[in-house]
């Protein structure tokens, strides 16, 4: 390891505020249902007549997801009114009323919140740490790579990475933004609904709770739109295959006890699966049938001198990028080692910047198709490498965890 300062930062996009990384509990209990709210998340005036008109709209056939008593009388348990939460009320982050823990998950859609401009205003802005938090290796990090130029991936980005996409979500600081990927569901064969991203960018860690309006956007700005273009653009530029909304999130234990704002804590168990439904109903039609792909996740992959190649994806919004454009890195993976407890983690080259994290890692698997072995957790404020957890048994119980708890649902 190197013995001067090195500034980390967790690969994560916010608009006043810091990426984070986490890791969550498995769950043992979940809210089942789906909620769907029939008005944006940032008016205020919204009334009982809305609340009213929801939870009539099954009864008219309207095809709105409505909002069961029991769920409401759910959500009271934890101090959450649904007509004032989709007026706003979402917005209140007070330590106590910050649901935390792993079965208090919920995340009510708010129908239209996620519109093209509050998806361009997410932004990263950068916080570091010293190397000391770092320092806890042994001698099991290899050097430090050298940095490998990330290169724009070729528009359509479904046709070249269908599988990518951006994570947004609302934190303390503000409107924020990952990457992520769709993988395959063993529930689910051909049909799956889950996304692979970074832990930090569904859970605040040991210092808050689970972030709120959690939504993936597959082969976000498809075209490569430029940025002056996409301030004209539609939803249907910027999400061609819909806006899907996490209907129930889940990270490690580690990362929700240990995990920190920024590089080092937690970091060796910063991965997150998501189940997602579509904000606005649609054909029936899943996630992966959508987008017409799902990346396997190998939970078994070798050891970094067995490992040839890693590809990683990831829309990176720091300065020098923007945020809107899908990029990738190539390179052979060393060790990086945070905690001489923790498992050993994979590093590459790469100049992407925050907004990359949770970006899928893909390798060749021994069948040769390619599989998720990883995804972005941290790299420096300097952008010349990152690092991604090393998936295993405990990423792999957080993954069977998701895809049972909605195995019996067509």
């Amino acid at each position: 390891m190197r013995s001067e300062p090195l500034s980390l930062t967790a690969r994560g996009e916010g608009e006043k505020g810091t990426r984070r990384r986490t890791s969550p509990v498995l769950a043992a209990m979940a809210l089942a249902s789906v909620l769907a709210l029939t008005a944006t998340g940032c008016g205020s005036g919204d009334s009982d007549a809305n609340a009213q008109a929801s939870a009539s709209a099954a009864s008219e056939g309207d095809g709105k997801i409505t909002i069961p008593d029991d769920i409401r009388d759910r959500l009271k348990e934890h101090g959450i009114d649904v007509d004032q939460w989709k007026n706003g009320a979402w917005k209140n982050w007070d330590r106590d009323d910050w649901l935390r823990e792993a079965q208090d998950y919920i995340n009510p859609i708010i129908e239209g919140l996620w519109d093209p401009d509050r998806m361009r205003e997410a932004e990263d802005p950068d916080r570091g740490v010293q190397e000391s938090d770092l320092s806890g290796d042994q001698g099991v990090t290899d050097p430090e790579p050298a940095p490998v130029d990330a290169k724009a991936v070729s528009p359509t980005y479904h046709d070249n990475a269908p599988a990518a996409g951006k994570v947004f979500f609302d934190s303390p600081e503000g409107t924020m933004v990952c990457s992520a990927t769709v993988v395959e569901d063993p529930a689910h064969p051909g049909k799956s609904d889950l996304v692979w991203t970074a832990g930090h960018c569904v859970h605040a860690g040991r210092s808050g709770g689970w972030y709120r309006n959690t939504a993936f956007v597959p082969s976000y700005n498809d075209q490569a739109l430029s940025g002056a273009e996409l301030g004209s653009a539609t939803e249907k530029d910027v999400a061609p295959y819909g806006v899907w909304w996490a209907d129930w999130a889940q990270t490690s234990d580690q990362w929700i006890a240990q995990g920190g704002p920024t590089g080092g804590d937690g970091a060796p168990y910063d991965f997150a699966v998501i189940h997602v439904t579509r904000e606005e109903g649609g054909s029936g039609k899943s996630l992966e049938e959508t987008v017409g792909s799902a990346l396997p996740v190998n939970f078994a992959a070798p050891a970094v001198p067995q490992v040839e190649s890693i590809t990683a994806d990831g829309y990176p919004a720091a300065a020098p990028f923007d945020g809107e454009t899908l990029y990738q890195c190539q390179d052979r993976p060393g060790r990086l080692s945070i905690n001489a407890s923790d498992p050993t983690m994979y590093r590459i080259g790469c100049t992407m910047t925050g907004g990359s994290s949770g970006g899928g890692w893909v390798a060749t698997g021994a069948d040769g198709r390619p599989a998720l072995v990883s995804n972005t957790s941290i790299g420096p404020v300097n952008a010349g490498w990152l690092a991604g957890p090393r998936l295993g048994e405990v990423a792999k119980g957080v993954y069977d965890s998701v895809s049972e708890k909605f195995a019996g649902q067509s």
